[in-house]
């Protein structure tokens, strides 16, 4: 098997890896600290991504997009929770399903009011083009950046987490909610600030991706699947289970789509190889999910609490 292709496909695995940790980061602080289950993530993945075209589209400036974009999907976040979802937080789950799904319909239909419902598309600016060289492996830079920038955000929110008054604050919030209440900490606000983070997590995977992949409504819908089962295996509430998870997922859905159809049609016949591939292909992540929770019902790095 090609070594450069198997170097080059594990950076790709890496790269989604990092993209689905930049959401499930956020979501699974949401879901640890606020016990909110919000299948409206995605839509925020989606803001992120609009926005930040728009913003290119309007400026010119990629350096200007990027923090008008994280900043409008901030304010969104936090818009969304004052309004929508700060009454969801004593119902039960169900509840905020239902809630939640109705945020993705609202979402997706605003999003094609303001810009239609055709994709459109977001270029690289041009610094962040070309290729980067190790050896006889080429790899797109923007690619790289893209990895660089989730192993950046990674370390940064274990710093916060670990070292920070806010991070003391988070888990204990995570912990025992009333404790800290009767501390006289304004858990609401806490939870604001939470959220309004998780959704600038969520807006800067959609920023990222949008040069890659195409900006359309209801794109988060199709990666948020991805990201509840990183949660899954990584332990809900957990940042570094979020990476390990994330890293995991993109490793084998990236090297599974890449390779598995070549390797099946060595041990049976390539009309049945092209057929069985790529359906086992996209099922190896929920295998694997069944596997890690057979041996580890709470995933890999399950919170303390």
């Amino acid at each position: 098997m090609n070594l450069i292709l198997i170097a080059e496909q594990t950076l790709n695995g890496l790269q989604l890896g990092v993209t689905l940790f930049l959401l499930a980061a956020g979501l699974t602080l949401v879901f640890g600290i606020m016990n909110l289950v919000n299948l409206a993530h995605g839509a925020l993945y989606m803001v992120g991504a609009y926005l930040t075209t728009w913003f290119y589209q309007q400026t010119g400036s990629f350096l200007l997009a990027v923090p008008l974009g994280l900043a409008g999907t901030l304010v969104v976040g936090i818009v969304t929770e004052l309004v929508a979802l700060r009454t969801l937080y004593e119902r039960d789950h169900l509840d905020q399903v239902l809630a939640t799904f109705g945020l993705i319909l609202f979402f997706n239909e605003l999003v094609a009011i303001l810009w239609g419902r055709a994709a459109i598309y977001s270029t690289i600016p041009p610094w962040l083009t070309g290729h980067v060289e190790f050896g006889v492996l080429r790899y797109p830079l923007y690619r790289l950046v893209i990895i660089g920038v989730g192993l950046a955000v990674a370390l940064l929110l274990w710093w916060v987490v670990a070292r920070t008054r806010l991070g003391m604050l988070i888990r204990a919030g995570a912990s025992n909610r009333e404790m800290v209440a009767a501390l006289g900490i304004n858990i609401r606000l806490l939870y604001t600030v939470v959220f309004g983070f998780g959704a600038a997590l969520a807006g800067l995977a959609g920023l990222l991706a949008g040069p890659i992949y195409s900006v359309q409504p209801g794109m988060g819908e199709l990666i948020l699947i991805q990201v509840f089962v990183v949660i899954v295996i990584g332990g809900i509430g957990s940042i570094r289970g979020a990476l390990a998870g994330a890293i995991i997922v993109g490793m084998v859905d990236t090297l599974g789509r890449a390779f598995l159809k070549p390797m099946l049609s060595t041990v049976i016949s390539p009309s049945a190889a092209d057929t069985a591939g790529p359906a086992l292909a996209s099922m190896l992540i929920y295998l694997l999910m069944a596997a890690i929770l057979a041996f580890r019902p709470s995933g890999l790095f399950p919170s303390a609490r």
